[in-house]
């Protein structure tokens, strides 16, 4: 396999770090004149930084997916091999193999690093493709673990959820004095500009990382067309999930590789391209492959 570094990954992952930790250095500047929401901040900091070392565990916990050995029956047998075959091929250590019981037909990788990376797939993915598409699902999230931008999406996602917990929750530091509230209305007012702009940051980068997976699925596997297929199957069998399972699996949404359908809103702020789109680019990658 010839794997070639995208730059223009890295790049955009080097400026959104850029950014959002300017942007978390302005913040916490505003938030230390209030003593009150600076601690709360600072302690919301430690937890959260705690979180992305638990990260993996954590978003396992939440997909109530399960952690599985090669022994454990023939789905897991069949996954392990496929993913140590795969992350042989991608020069990749193997990462832990996850299930999750769900009939929303999904798949994500997570962890801070190549070494400790963890990829889940679900029981509705698996009911859902063929071995070869399966195949590209896996590989694009190994790709993502090649790439290591689960590890920014990680980093950038809870400096933004500091933000969101203030605007959500300043209020209750405020008191019944107007004089007194003025410095707590300050403070969530710029929670919620750093909030927007991390939320816009990151939807940037997570499209682009999607398109970087893509073509390092192709790269992995050789078959472009076998990841296109799989993203139209599971695109078109969303439909057809209970509307209490994909609630249950929402929060994971920035992760998998297909997100949950929302309205037209929704899919503007989407943290993904259009799945159409992902298709056109594979095939096109598809008919180079054959010229050469």
């Amino acid at each position: 396999m010839e794997w070639k570094p995208d730059w223009g990954l890295r790049g955009r992952m080097a400026f959104t770090m850029f950014l959002l930790f300017a942007l978390y250095i302005a913040f916490g500047a505003v938030l230390l004149q209030f003593r009150g929401l600076g601690v709360w901040a600072a302690f919301m900091g430690i937890f959260l930084f705690a979180q992305f070392f638990f990260s993996d565990k954590l978003a396992l916990y939440s997909m109530g997916a399960t952690v599985v050995d090669e022994d454990d029956g023939p789905q897991a047998k069949k996954l392990h091999a496929m993913v140590g075959r795969l992350s042989q091929q991608a020069d990749l250590p193997k990462p832990k193999v996850a299930i999750a019981d769900t009939s929303v037909p999904n798949a994500f990788a997570t962890g801070r690093s190549q070494k400790n990376a963890a990829v889940c797939v679900t029981t509705g993915l698996m009911r859902t493709l063929d071995d070869d598409e399966l195949e590209g699902v896996i590989a694009h999230e190994l790709a993502h673990v090649k790439n290591r931008d689960v590890m920014v999406m990680t980093i950038a996602s809870f400096l933004s959820s500091i933000a969101f917990l203030i605007v959500r929750w300043g209020w209750f530091f405020g008191g019944d004095d107007n004089r007194q509230n003025m410095p707590v209305i300050v403070a969530i007012l710029a929670s919620l500009v750093v909030w927007i702009i991390s939320y816009l940051l990151i939807r940037a980068l997570s499209r682009y990382r999607e398109y970087a997976a893509d073509r390092g699925a192709a790269v992995i596997t050789g078959r472009p067309s076998a990841l296109a297929s799989a993203l139209l199957k599971i695109s078109g069998r969303m439909e057809n999930v209970p509307k209490r399972d994909m609630r249950e699996t929402s929060e994971m949404n920035a992760f998998f590789i297909i997100p949950i359908k929302s309205d037209f809103i929704g899919r503007l702020f989407s943290t993904h391209p259009s799945t159409e789109n992902r298709v056109e680019r594979l095939r096109d990658m598809e008919r180079e492959m054959e010229t050469f």
